[in-house]
Protein backbone atom coordinates (compact mmCIF):
# COMPACT_ATOMS: atom_id res chain seq x y z
CA UNK A 1 0.00 0.00 0.00
CA UNK A 2 1.40 3.27 -0.75
CA UNK A 3 0.00 6.29 1.21
CA UNK A 4 -0.34 9.51 -0.19
CA UNK A 5 -1.33 12.95 0.92
CA UNK A 6 -4.72 13.90 2.79
CA UNK A 7 -6.12 15.43 5.25
CA UNK A 8 -5.72 12.34 7.84
CA UNK A 9 -2.44 11.87 9.03
CA UNK A 10 -0.13 9.05 7.63
CA UNK A 11 -0.13 7.02 10.38
CA UNK A 12 -4.27 7.24 10.89
CA UNK A 13 -3.88 6.02 6.87
CA UNK A 14 -1.74 2.86 7.80
CA UNK A 15 -4.08 2.51 11.13
CA UNK A 16 -6.93 1.97 8.89
CA UNK A 17 -5.51 -0.12 6.02
CA UNK A 18 -3.84 -2.14 8.59
CA UNK A 19 -7.17 -2.28 10.76
CA UNK A 20 -9.51 -3.27 7.43
CA UNK A 21 -7.31 -6.14 7.15
CA UNK A 22 -7.74 -7.46 10.99
CA UNK A 23 -11.40 -6.77 10.56
CA UNK A 24 -12.16 -8.21 7.24
CA UNK A 25 -10.09 -11.56 8.52
CA UNK A 26 -7.00 -11.43 5.78
CA UNK A 27 -4.87 -11.06 8.86
CA UNK A 28 -6.18 -13.42 11.74
CA UNK A 29 -5.41 -13.79 15.28
CA UNK A 30 -2.18 -14.58 16.27
CA UNK A 31 -0.99 -14.28 12.82
CA UNK A 32 2.10 -11.51 12.68
CA UNK A 33 1.91 -8.65 11.30
CA UNK A 34 4.89 -7.21 8.80
CA UNK A 35 7.83 -5.87 10.45
CA UNK A 36 8.91 -2.00 11.23
CA UNK A 37 11.03 -2.05 8.31
CA UNK A 38 8.73 -3.76 5.91
CA UNK A 39 5.87 -1.65 6.76
CA UNK A 40 7.60 1.31 6.21
CA UNK A 41 9.06 0.00 2.54
CA UNK A 42 5.57 -1.01 2.01
CA UNK A 43 3.55 2.05 2.74
CA UNK A 44 6.08 4.63 1.59
CA UNK A 45 6.65 6.30 5.68
CA UNK A 46 8.62 6.77 8.10
CA UNK A 47 9.49 3.87 10.92
CA UNK A 48 8.40 6.91 13.52
CA UNK A 49 4.87 7.05 11.49
CA UNK A 50 4.83 2.92 11.59
CA UNK A 51 5.53 2.84 15.79
CA UNK A 52 2.35 5.56 15.93
CA UNK A 53 0.25 3.14 13.72
CA UNK A 54 1.44 0.11 16.01
CA UNK A 55 0.57 2.38 19.44
CA UNK A 56 -2.82 3.04 17.69
CA UNK A 57 -3.89 -0.40 17.00
CA UNK A 58 -2.87 -1.44 19.88
CA UNK A 59 -4.39 1.20 22.22
CA UNK A 60 -7.67 -0.27 20.22
CA UNK A 61 -7.19 -3.79 21.27
CA UNK A 62 -6.21 -5.06 18.16
CA UNK A 63 -2.76 -6.14 18.06
CA UNK A 64 -0.60 -6.52 21.42
CA UNK A 65 3.48 -5.92 20.14
CA UNK A 66 6.29 -8.00 22.32
CA UNK A 67 10.11 -7.44 22.36
CA UNK A 68 13.25 -10.35 22.15
CA UNK A 69 13.91 -12.14 19.58
CA UNK A 70 10.65 -13.93 18.76
CA UNK A 71 8.66 -10.24 19.23
CA UNK A 72 6.79 -8.58 17.20
CA UNK A 73 2.98 -7.22 16.57
CA UNK A 74 0.79 -9.95 16.53
CA UNK A 75 -3.26 -9.83 15.55
CA UNK A 76 -5.05 -10.12 19.06
CA UNK A 77 -7.94 -12.93 19.79
CA UNK A 78 -11.17 -11.29 20.01
CA UNK A 79 -12.48 -10.78 23.32
CA UNK A 80 -15.95 -9.07 23.95
CA UNK A 81 -15.22 -7.57 27.25
CA UNK A 82 -12.24 -5.48 25.83
CA UNK A 83 -13.97 -5.04 22.00
CA UNK A 84 -17.01 -3.22 24.43
CA UNK A 85 -14.51 -0.40 25.51
CA UNK A 86 -14.74 1.06 22.22
CA UNK A 87 -18.62 1.16 22.27
CA UNK A 88 -18.77 2.29 25.33
CA UNK A 89 -16.31 5.27 23.83
CA UNK A 90 -19.05 6.15 21.10
CA UNK A 91 -21.77 5.66 23.65
CA UNK A 92 -20.04 8.07 26.36
CA UNK A 93 -19.59 10.66 23.25
CA UNK A 94 -23.59 10.17 22.33
CA UNK A 95 -25.22 10.21 26.40
CA UNK A 96 -22.65 13.56 26.67
CA UNK A 97 -23.71 15.92 23.50
CA UNK A 98 -27.69 15.16 24.43
CA UNK A 99 -28.94 13.09 21.56
CA UNK A 100 -29.36 9.89 24.06
CA UNK A 101 -30.84 10.28 27.21
CA UNK A 102 -31.96 7.67 29.77
CA UNK A 103 -35.67 6.93 27.45
CA UNK A 104 -33.13 5.54 24.57
CA UNK A 105 -31.28 3.34 26.76
CA UNK A 106 -33.79 1.65 29.06
CA UNK A 107 -35.60 1.56 25.30
CA UNK A 108 -32.24 -0.65 23.98
CA UNK A 109 -32.00 -2.11 28.04
CA UNK A 110 -35.68 -3.57 27.23
CA UNK A 111 -34.99 -5.33 24.32
CA UNK A 112 -31.95 -6.95 24.80
CA UNK A 113 -31.93 -7.86 28.83
CA UNK A 114 -35.01 -9.48 29.13
CA UNK A 115 -34.76 -12.50 26.67
CA UNK A 116 -31.56 -12.09 28.11
CA UNK A 117 -32.29 -12.75 31.12
CA UNK A 118 -33.95 -16.29 29.74
CA UNK A 119 -30.58 -17.48 28.21
CA UNK A 120 -28.76 -16.71 31.36
CA UNK A 121 -31.26 -19.27 33.07
CA UNK A 122 -31.09 -22.14 30.86
CA UNK A 123 -27.19 -22.14 29.82
CA UNK A 124 -25.68 -20.55 33.00
CA UNK A 125 -22.59 -22.53 34.95
CA UNK A 126 -22.00 -22.68 38.51
CA UNK A 127 -19.15 -20.84 38.47
CA UNK A 128 -21.00 -18.11 36.99
CA UNK A 129 -23.65 -18.10 39.13
CA UNK A 130 -21.26 -18.05 41.79
CA UNK A 131 -19.70 -14.75 39.98
CA UNK A 132 -23.27 -13.25 40.10
CA UNK A 133 -23.90 -13.86 43.38
CA UNK A 134 -20.76 -11.51 44.31
CA UNK A 135 -22.31 -9.10 43.19
CA UNK A 136 -24.83 -8.96 45.78
CA UNK A 137 -24.37 -5.32 48.14
CA UNK A 138 -26.10 -4.11 51.23
CA UNK A 139 -28.09 -0.84 49.52
CA UNK A 140 -27.63 0.96 53.18
CA UNK A 141 -24.20 0.33 54.54
CA UNK A 142 -22.52 0.71 50.97
CA UNK A 143 -21.19 3.29 49.69
CA UNK A 144 -22.40 4.85 46.66
CA UNK A 145 -19.42 4.04 44.54
CA UNK A 146 -19.77 0.14 45.62
CA UNK A 147 -23.17 0.00 45.02
CA UNK A 148 -22.29 1.75 41.39
CA UNK A 149 -19.78 -0.92 40.82
CA UNK A 150 -21.86 -4.18 41.79
CA UNK A 151 -25.08 -3.36 40.29
CA UNK A 152 -22.58 -2.65 36.96
CA UNK A 153 -21.04 -5.84 37.60
CA UNK A 154 -24.35 -7.85 37.95
CA UNK A 155 -25.38 -6.99 34.40
CA UNK A 156 -21.82 -7.21 33.13
CA UNK A 157 -21.55 -10.86 34.55
CA UNK A 158 -25.49 -11.17 32.90
CA UNK A 159 -24.34 -10.61 29.70
CA UNK A 160 -21.05 -12.87 29.44
CA UNK A 161 -23.68 -15.83 31.23
CA UNK A 162 -25.77 -15.74 28.06
CA UNK A 163 -22.80 -17.81 26.52
CA UNK A 164 -23.08 -15.32 23.58
CA UNK A 165 -20.13 -12.73 22.54
CA UNK A 166 -22.47 -10.80 20.29
CA UNK A 167 -24.82 -10.13 23.01
CA UNK A 168 -21.89 -9.08 25.62
CA UNK A 169 -20.46 -6.82 23.35
CA UNK A 170 -23.75 -4.58 22.32
CA UNK A 171 -24.91 -5.10 26.17
CA UNK A 172 -21.82 -3.88 28.00
CA UNK A 173 -21.60 -0.18 26.92
CA UNK A 174 -25.09 0.41 28.34
CA UNK A 175 -23.54 0.09 31.75
CA UNK A 176 -21.21 2.40 31.42
CA UNK A 177 -22.55 6.29 31.07
CA UNK A 178 -20.41 8.43 31.90
CA UNK A 179 -22.50 10.61 34.15
CA UNK A 180 -24.27 7.88 36.17
CA UNK A 181 -22.57 9.25 39.51
CA UNK A 182 -24.19 12.26 38.94
CA UNK A 183 -27.63 10.77 38.22
CA UNK A 184 -27.51 8.26 40.99
CA UNK A 185 -26.77 10.79 43.47
CA UNK A 186 -30.49 12.42 42.31
CA UNK A 187 -32.16 9.53 41.85
CA UNK A 188 -35.28 8.89 44.72
CA UNK A 189 -34.20 7.40 47.82
CA UNK A 190 -35.75 3.52 47.85
CA UNK A 191 -33.70 3.44 44.17
CA UNK A 192 -30.88 1.04 45.74
CA UNK A 193 -33.09 -1.10 47.95
CA UNK A 194 -35.13 -1.45 44.74
CA UNK A 195 -32.16 -2.54 42.85
CA UNK A 196 -30.87 -4.59 45.45
CA UNK A 197 -34.48 -6.62 45.38
CA UNK A 198 -34.41 -6.95 42.19
CA UNK A 199 -30.85 -8.41 41.35
CA UNK A 200 -31.63 -10.80 43.99
CA UNK A 201 -34.99 -11.32 42.32
CA UNK A 202 -33.21 -12.27 38.78
CA UNK A 203 -30.49 -14.70 40.89
CA UNK A 204 -33.10 -16.95 42.37
CA UNK A 205 -34.93 -16.97 39.29
CA UNK A 206 -31.54 -17.98 37.36
CA UNK A 207 -30.36 -20.04 40.08
CA UNK A 208 -33.83 -22.05 40.06
CA UNK A 209 -33.14 -22.57 36.06
CA UNK A 210 -36.39 -20.64 36.00
CA UNK A 211 -36.59 -18.63 32.12
CA UNK A 212 -40.10 -17.28 32.11
CA UNK A 213 -39.31 -15.83 36.14
CA UNK A 214 -36.15 -14.65 35.07
CA UNK A 215 -37.47 -12.48 32.36
CA UNK A 216 -40.23 -11.09 34.24
CA UNK A 217 -37.74 -10.06 36.53
CA UNK A 218 -35.75 -8.57 34.50
CA UNK A 219 -38.73 -6.92 32.77
CA UNK A 220 -39.92 -5.48 36.61
CA UNK A 221 -36.29 -4.65 37.58
CA UNK A 222 -36.33 -1.79 34.05
CA UNK A 223 -39.50 -0.84 34.82
CA UNK A 224 -38.36 0.05 38.24
CA UNK A 225 -35.43 1.75 37.56
CA UNK A 226 -37.23 3.92 34.85
CA UNK A 227 -39.78 4.89 37.86
CA UNK A 228 -37.12 5.63 40.17
CA UNK A 229 -34.60 7.13 38.01
CA UNK A 230 -34.59 10.89 37.49
CA UNK A 231 -35.84 12.70 34.17
CA UNK A 232 -33.45 14.19 31.62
Amino acid sequence: MTITPGRAPAYQLLADDLREQIVSGRLRPGQRLPTEPELCVRSGVSRSTVREALRLLASQHLIVTTRGVTGGSYVTKPDAATLAESLSRGMGLLVSAGPVGLGELMEVREMLEVPAAGLVAHRHTEAELAALAETMFDPVRDELATRLAAQRAFHERMAAATGNPVFELLARPLYKVGNEVEVAERASGPLWRTVDADHRAILRAVAARDAEAAQRAARRHLVNLRSHWPAD
